[in-house]
């Protein structure tokens, strides 16, 4: 399924690197827009933990927490981490409903998993007021989560490609909340006049979003992902 689901011709979101400035993304994006940030932190040594083999000897019988892939009302399935990767974590299936995908993202044990988020160097930036929660997630390819909304945060991706869909909180994208993302790019996405379309771009390991407060968002994973998100709440 991963050769099915494309990647989007161009990126429509701005990039920054290193040489942007704490008061530069403060200025220009906190506040306002997303951006996406390319070798602003190493997480080499992170990335070494999250291999498949390293993640199920060090995490294998703990619970996770799966959540539905919807949009606004989740059900929570709890299942060992094991059986997790070998049994659910596949292509994500395009006829089935969001309300019918399980997905691992966020409600992660922290006393079991801190040690690994211990080696995790977040983005350098920071709004003034927030501290920050992190999100660890594996998701299969053609999986992700439906259009919603929350705080801002970054979303930074370990292994695999992750497609991003955005709008500002003024623009509330034309969805279903039971649809998951790849019905939403395959039935939804192609009607859309261009001035309509949402800014999208596809992150690759090592690369950095940030979007701000009350922004629209869905994502769609292109291969089997790893990825973590850093909440600014």
């Amino acid at each position: 399924l991963a050769g099915a689901v494309p990647e989007e011709p161009r990126c429509t979101v701005e990039r920054a690197d290193a040489s942007l400035t704490y008061s530069l993304f403060l200025q220009r994006f906190a506040f306002s827009r997303p951006v996406i940030l390319g070798g602003v932190t190493d997480n080499s040594a992170f990335r070494a933990l999250c291999t498949r083999e390293k993640l199920l000897a060090a995490f294998g019988p703990f619970p996770v927490r799966l959540s539905t892939a919807n949009t606004y009302s989740y059900r929570k399935v709890d299942v060992p981490f094991q059986e997790y990767v070998e049994h659910l974590l596949k292509p994500q299936d395009p006829a089935r409903l969001g309300s019918d995908t399980l997905y691992f993202f966020g409600d992660n044990n922290f006393t079991e998993w801190g040690p690994l988020f211990q080696h995790y160097v977040p983005p350098p930036f920071r709004i003034p007021g927030t501290s920050p929660a992190y999100s660890f997630g594996i998701a299969g390819s053609g999986s992700g989560v439906p259009f919603h909304w929350h705080g801002p945060g970054f979303s930074e991706v370990i292994f695999g490609r992750k497609r991003w869909f955005l709008y500002p909180p003024d623009k509330t994208p034309h969805f279903h909340p039971n649809e998951t993302t790849l019905a939403w790019l395959q039935h939804t996405y192609p009607t859309l006049p261009p001035a309509q379309r949402p800014l999208e771009c596809t992150l690759r390991p090592g690369e950095v979003l940030y979007f701000p407060d009350r922004w629209w968002h869905a994502t769609l994973n292109l291969d089997t992902s790893v990825f973590i998100s850093t909440f600014l709440g």
